[in-house]
């Protein structure tokens, strides 16, 4: 990866990525690699991944439309897993999620029993607590349950407020639909609700794009997530995808716009996709530092992470991949869920490199204070490469924090700062 390439390179969400995970052997028991960590700020996930549609640009592990007795077995085999992880990981949470897919693809009933296997692993302390939803799923019963359970933000991925568009990025969606959805959520009362929406759709043009933007901030959303479109393989998209002259110029104006457009309303830029409205309510509640703090994650395609080691289940993207590694899950015995088998070992050149990429690729950048306590040197002295970044008017002189130019670019920031090690895994994974 270069810095002159694309600016779309690649979204780095996590460090290391799925991709470069393998087989750990032999499996390690959760209480010995939980031994030595801290556990009084953990982030608890769970991962519901069933849907109503699988979406043309999604990759993420989920499955459309299945079958209701699997659904019924996946609960059974998670209240399973919470009990076996709670046992070998004892500790006290600060955050919570819970994602997928789409959490409120389940039945009000099929939520409660969520609730109680999320009451069981992480504890009845009421803590702030995310949950997505669609806007097909978020009905009043279905929200109902999710404001009775303490939930304090929501998040629905919209894309769009244009049905042609939604339909182009392959999520056949409707509007009336999109705005039902909004109008329960509002009348919930949960504090903060995040909207997201896709620029880089092919049709999409600056008026169409401000449109959707102005139909977002009519419902003052706390948080907007603005995310480039990217075409990737085994998706929807990227099996019929064909050629998009100035696509990356495209997406550049549009993103310049939307944050002239979010700045001038009111919303602070948090990350090149993330916007909070000022004064929105906090409900972040205790301290918690993903790149210090632990996270511990339930359900097939959940991720956890120590500071040194990183696991989850086997990654897949594929239809019929994905349906396997789920069928894998499903049959495992309730021991199984005491081991970590599928991870990658962060060294401590590792653990370096992220923290840096997960402070760095956020609008507060870099605390070299806290970067020094940690690791015992200058983030400056260890990535000397950032001195590229300055030249080029991305970072500040104090190789702290990215620019406005920069964070512009934290697509081809991120995958540029990949070590040398992950990106060869990653590379060679066989996607499926």
């Amino acid at each position: 990866m270069t810095l002159d390439q694309s600016p779309y390179q690649g979204y780095l969400y996590a460090y290391p990525h799925k991709t470069a995970y393998r087989p750990l052997t032999p499996r390690r028991p959760l209480s010995e690699v939980w031994a030595a960590e801290r556990r009084d700020a953990l982030f608890g996930y769970v991962h519901l991944p069933f849907c109503e549609m699988r979406c043309g640009f999604c990759n993420l592990f989920t499955r459309a439309n299945p079958p209701a007795d699997q659904v019924t077995a996946y609960l059974a085999q998670l209240r399973r897993q919470a009990v076996a992880v709670r046992e070998s990981v004892p500790g006290s949470f600060a955050q919570l999620a819970i994602g997928g897919g789409t959490p409120t693809y389940l039945t009000a009933l099929e939520l409660e029993s969520l609730f109680e296997i999320v009451r069981l692993a992480f504890g009845s302390d009421r803590l702030p607590l995310s949950v997505e939803t669609s806007p097909a799923t978020a009905t009043p019963d279905r929200l109902a349950v999710l404001a009775e359970h303490g939930t304090t933000r929501v998040s629905m991925g919209v894309q769009s407020f244009l049905d042609s568009e939604a339909h182009a990025a392959g999520r056949p969606q409707r509007l009336a639909d999109v705005l039902t959805a909004l109008e329960v959520i509002r009348t919930a009362e949960i504090p903060v609700l995040n909207v997201d929406l896709i620029y880089g759709i092919d049709g999409q043009t600056a008026q169409t794009w401000q449109h959707s933007l102005d139909e977002a901030l009519r419902w003052q959303p706390e948080e907007l997530y603005l995310y480039p479109l990217y075409v990737r393989p085994l998706t929807g998209l990227g099996r019929r995808a064909g050629g998009r002259e100035g696509w990356d110029r495209q997406r550049q104006e549009l993103y310049n716009q939307a944050v002239s457009v979010l700045t001038d309303a009111g919303y602070e830029q948090q990350s090149m996709r993330q916007f909070r409205r000022i004064g929105a309510p906090a409900v972040d509640g205790p301290d918690y530092c993903c790149q210090d703090d632990g996270m511990v994650g339930l359900g097939c395609g959940a991720r956890s992470y120590t500071t040194s080691l990183h696991y989850s289940f086997d990654y897949a993207v594929g239809v019929s991949e994905v349906r396997a590694v789920l069928d894998d899950y499903l049959s495992r015995p309730a021991g199984d869920f005491r081991y970590a088998e599928i991870g990658f070992d962060l060294d401590q050149a590792e653990q370096r490199r992220r923290w840096l990429l997960k402070s760095l690729l956020r609008l507060t950048g870099v605390d070299p204070d806290a970067y020094r306590e940690r690791f015992g040197t200058p983030h400056t002295d260890d990535f000397p490469q950032l001195t590229e970044l300055v030249e080029r008017g991305w970072l500040d002189d104090d190789r702290c924090r990215l620019t406005a130019a920069g964070l512009a670019r934290s697509d081809a920031i991120g995958p540029w700062l990949v070590s040398g090690p992950v990106r060869e895994a990653m590379g060679a994974y066989v996607a499926r």
